[in-house]
């Protein structure tokens, strides 16, 4: 009967998953190595050297605020919280470690001008709480500059200093109203320049390869020391351009 000489090959499909990767599966057998130590001596010992190595493996971790508490705590993880060692730290619990944060509230708030955006409202509000009418009276100017701003940059076009004040009027439910005769900042929309970079350079490049070609075609043959070199070469070994045969070195 024939024996079956097939070699056992060690795949990563077949060992035990990695805790931590970015630390590697070595760091992950010397941790288990470790918690196998009979004395807690040794484990500080052996534990420390670990610590040290996975801050040299993972450099970016030093930019953490607690860099060493972070170290011990993945310590404790790879170790699946059995390692017994004197920590500088207090051990983890895996229901800290796995406790999910509770989902963002996402604001539900409607906008009733929605170019002018919720800051404005939140400015408005401030504004009606204000009692000093010299303060009230340049919170509303202010304010009004604002919108004016946020509506050309929305709608990319030219408005009013009536319709602003108009809509500010709306907002505020009546309470702010602008002095008569009011002159707010000028603000234009303008367009973005087109960029003709590319077609000057394209005409300058045509307009300069057109004058080599047919004008100064020759005159760059003629100051170019690779061309001359060339020439004189192909005289030097032809005979000189005068008599004689080629010359023996």
């Amino acid at each position: 009967m024939a024996q079956d000489n097939t070699p056992i090959f060690d795949y990563n499909s077949t060992r035990n998953k990695l805790i931590l990767s970015e630390y590697g599966r070595n760091v992950q057998n010397m941790v288990k190595y470790i918690v196998a130590l009979p004395t807690k001596e040794e484990r500080n010992r052996y534990a420390q050297v670990v610590i040290d190595l996975m801050g040299f493996l993972n450099p970016h971790l030093r930019d953490v605020a607690d860099f060493k508490h972070k170290l011990w705590d993945h310590l404790h993880i790879i170790s699946d919280y059995q390692i017994d060692v004197d920590a500088p730290y207090p051990k983890p619990t895996p229901e800290a470690v796995h406790m999910k944060p509770k989902p963002l509230r996402y604001p539900h708030q409607r906008i009733k001008y929605k170019h002018y955006g919720k800051t404005i409202e939140l400015m408005i509000e401030k504004a009606k709480a204000i009692e000093e009418p010299e303060r009230k009276k340049y919170m509303i100017q202010s304010i009004a500059n604002f919108m004016k701003m946020a509506y050309v940059q929305w709608n990319k076009d030219s408005v009013t200093d009536e319709s602003i004040l108009s809509d500010l009027y709306a907002m505020s439910g009546g309470e702010l109203k602008a002095e008569e005769g009011i002159n707010l900042n000028r603000v234009e929309y303008r367009p973005a320049p087109q960029n003709n970079t590319n077609n000057n350079n394209r005409g300058r490049t045509n307009q300069n390869n057109r004058g080599g070609s047919s004008g100064g075609g020759g005159r760059t043959n003629n100051n170019n020391p690779r061309n001359n070199n060339n020439q004189n070469n192909r005289n030097r070994n032809s005979g000189g351009g005068g008599g004689g045969g080629t010359r023996k070195y």
